[in-house]
């Protein structure tokens, strides 16, 4: 445990901002997991499912919780198997 007054202030902030992150990164892998559900069930709102999980991708890259590349792709493997989905 730190002793200096700024220190414990820093604890106590790193430990919101990391509840903030996880949060955020559960709420993410959830709407990916729901999109790729949707998307192999052939659901009615698989397009709505994969709209909601795009979004969700670019607030996280924009909030630097994962990197843009990573955004990117699962961004493009998203809609790589709603495309599949529909020519099948």
């Amino acid at each position: 445990m730190p002793n200096i007054k700024s220190a414990k202030k820093r604890v106590k902030v790193i430990e919101t901002k990391t509840a903030k992150n996880k949060a955020a990164k559960s709420a993410l892998k959830t709407a990916i997991k729901k999109a790729n559900v949707a998307v192999q069930n052939d659901s009615t709102e698989k397009s709505e499912a994969v709209k909601v999980a795009i979004k969700k991708i670019d607030q996280a890259a924009a909030k630097g919780l994962i990197h843009k590349n990573n955004a990117a792709r699962k961004k493009s493997a998203l809609v790589k198997k709603l495309n599949d989905s529909d020519r099948s």
